[in-house]
């Protein structure tokens, strides 16, 4: 978001604001924290327009998006020169635009791709989830298979990360709608996240043909279709471990970026319970810091690191990674490995240096962990061990509170 000279000053000044006291459970993340050794990073495509999306095939190559509204594909070893043909139109507004692609669990049998793109115009606009079957580098057969029931106006807080839970269910992470003074039915947009019958600030869940299951926690109440989580502001990282533990990177606003562990049917506290400020003034938002019946965070960047793009290490080539986590930083310009212990909680944090925004992480059939960087000129990236044998390294506890 560009700042104004007005706005930055007001930032500044609030970025020496008190940390509020943290929930018992939750992880204060360094300010500065060691770089992380034994990886190295090499460039594999550049000229890339503000991709946002990567997911590999069984050939092992790699689907892209741009935010525009390309698809693009990374096979063997190069960039291809023509994007994918069939994409639907999208609304390449601000934070909108063409977002996430997954791959169906059962690609090979059906040639599925999911796509979640920003539809409409800039006054009334939705978030959008449609498959397709790819093939001979086109679409084809694309459906819509959700669309997020409140249209909204501006440009902001699409959220809108894919993940497939073990169970060959569609999580669809969906943001807020924006900051102040969007509004939405007479109040604040962000308020609708704590209102189970509209999709923004939510998590939603999804059959592969865009069905709610009936077994989602919110099915036969008041509540939009298929919600299975409430109260987010901003998820852009979501990733689920071997075990089926999801996890998620969630933007604060001034300051408060959060890693949370999702849960069916809970409520993670937005805009009602908060550990963020507003990005004018820098008062805190909501009511408290927790509540009852609200999840706390697990980790907390107290300042913005812009979390987006989440991997849960499984691989091959970097043994003691193994279970850590790997969010992107688009403040940071960096990727930070989160290690967590046997039980999964956080034991320290370290960083690969990236030099630009980072929007999405991905582990790659090789072992190795992909980046892409948000730019006008954004690059596809790997890290691969810079040894051979690539020693273990501890990360720097952080402070609990």
């Amino acid at each position: 978001m560009a700042l104004t000279s007005t706005l930055l000053a007001a930032t500044l000044a609030a970025t020496s604001a008190p940390i509020p006291p943290l929930p018992p459970g939750t992880v204060l993340s360094a300010r500065n924290v060691p770089i992380e050794p034994g990886a190295r990073r090499e460039i594999l495509a550049e000229g890339l327009e503000h991709p946002w999306g990567l997911a590999f095939l069984p050939d092992g190559s790699a689907l892209i998006t741009e935010r525009p509204g390309r698809l693009r594909v990374f096979r063997d070893g190069a960039l291809l020169p023509e994007p994918v043909a069939g994409l639907p139109p999208v609304l390449a507004l601000n934070q909108g635009g063409l977002l996430d692609v997954v791959v169906h669990p059962r690609f090979a049998e059906n040639g599925w791709i999911y796509l979640a793109y920003a539809h409409g115009t800039p006054e009334a606009n939705t978030t959008r989830v449609a498959r397709a079957r790819f093939e001979d580098h086109a679409l084809h057969g694309l459906e819509v298979i959700f669309e997020t029931n409140q249209p909204k106006p501006a440009g902001g807080h699409f959220g809108t990360r894919l993940a497939w839970k073990p169970d060959g269910t569609l999580l669809v992470a969906i943001g807020d709608g924006g900051n102040p003074p969007t509004r939405l039915d007479g109040v604040l947009i962000r308020e609708k996240a704590q209102d189970p019958a509209s999709h923004w600030g939510k998590v939603v869940r999804l059959h592969d043909d865009g069905r709610p299951p009936a077994d989602n926690p919110f099915a036969g109440r008041a509540a939009a279709r298929g919600v299975w989580s409430i109260g987010h502001r901003n998820i852009q990282g979501l990733a689920i471990a071997a075990d089926g533990t999801i996890w998620a990177t969630e933007h604060g606003s001034l300051g408060g970026d959060e890693l949370n562990r999702l849960q069916a049917g809970a409520n993670y506290g937005w805009p009602v319970v908060s550990l963020t400020r507003e990005y004018v003034g820098g008062t805190p938002i909501g009511e408290a810091t927790r509540r009852e019946g609200m999840l706390d965070p697990v980790l907390l960047w107290d300042t913005a690191v812009a979390p987006s793009g989440l991997a849960v290490y499984a691989g091959s080539a970097f043994p003691h990674w193994q279970g850590d986590l790997f969010s992107g930083s688009l403040v940071g310009l960096d990727v930070r490995r989160i290690d967590l212990d046997a039980e999964g909680r956080v034991a320290g944090e370290t960083a690969l240096r990236v030099g630009q925004r980072v929007r999405e992480v991905e582990v790659g059939p090789d072992g190795f962990l992909y980046v892409l960087t948000d730019e006008r000129a954004g690059r596809l990236m790997r890290f691969v061990p810079a040894t051979p044998a690539a020693s273990p390294t501890a990360p720097q506890a952080i402070e609990r509170r």
